[in-house]
């Protein structure tokens, strides 16, 4: 396996390329991240990852400064699952002047959820994505579920503009006890782990109960997020939406067997997990 940090370097390794398959990612990788790395290898071309911890989805607020930045520890795990080529560049590298041209994603699936607790954070994700496809020209680029939504905006931005990239997203790969793999799990200390399980657990009693569809939704999302708070969670939201658009079901919708997905986000201790579910 290659590694390179320069755009030149990148562009001379892939010439005359025409299937790369490409699998981003903010390093720190886990056994999520290597899933992604063999789906990409399944389809064939030249596989690429991307190791860069994108500022532009942070909030001033949030872990920038103290995301784990783990460079060699992820070439060697790459290389083991048969990634060819590392992307690895400086802020500077793939920032050479101040991003002003920006990509925003549509304010009706962007600013709920995920966009709603981190706002901007999803016009950070389309801009990095799409400076990153320019960058790497793949035919295909593999994604996790786990960030569901994130996976529906690259989708909608890349149909939108029409982006000869077919984009893959890979099942949820989670632990022995349930919890969704994550970067931030490190974050978590030996008792909190013990607890993390709670969050998934917690979406798959509210999938249950908002199929049954004799309570109304609010209240099952409220009862949710209640029982997270009395386990010392302070949890952003629960809640139980649409596949299609991420909008609230209505009750005629979950008695026909609308595709719906239960979504979570919510903090443990200073760790704020996400984690979802399909029913």
């Amino acid at each position: 396996m290659q590694t390179l940090h320069t755009l030149a370097e990148l562009r001379a390794a892939l010439a005359g390329q025409a299937r790369t398959a490409f699998v981003p990612t903010m390093g720190h990788l886990h056994e999520g991240h290597l899933a992604l790395v063999h789906e990409a290898r399944r389809r064939g071309g030249p596989v690429v990852a991307s190791v860069f911890v994108n500022r532009l989805q942070f909030l001033p607020h949030e872990d920038y400064d103290q995301y784990p930045r783990t460079l060699a520890r992820d070439a060697e795990l790459l290389a083991e699952a048969g990634c060819d080529l590392l992307f690895a560049p400086s802020e500077h590298e793939l920032y050479p002047e101040p991003q002003a041209y920006k990509v925003q994603p549509p304010a009706a699936l962007a600013d709920l959820l995920e966009g709603e607790f981190r706002p901007g954070f999803f016009t950070g994700v389309c801009t990095v994505v799409m400076k990153l496809f320019q960058c790497v020209q793949p035919a295909v680029a593999v994604f996790g579920q786990k960030d569901y939504q994130q996976l529906m905006v690259v989708r909608g931005m890349v149909r939108q503009f029409a982006m000869p990239v077919d984009v893959v997203g890979l099942p949820t790969v989670r632990a022995s006890d349930g919890l969704a793999l994550s970067s931030r799990n490190g974050y978590l200390g030996a008792v909190e782990r013990t607890q993390a399980i709670e969050l998934p657990l917690a979406l798959q009693r509210l999938a249950t109960e908002a199929r049954d569809g004799t309570r109304p939704l609010a209240v099952l999302e409220a009862a949710a997020a209640e029982v997270l708070r009395t386990r010392g969670w302070a949890p952003d939201y629960l809640t139980v939406r649409r596949r299609s658009d991420l909008l609230p079901p209505s009750d005629a919708e979950r008695a026909a067997g609308e595709p719906l997905v239960t979504l979570g986000a919510a903090r443990l201790g200073a760790t704020r997990l996400i984690d979802n579910l399909e029913f």
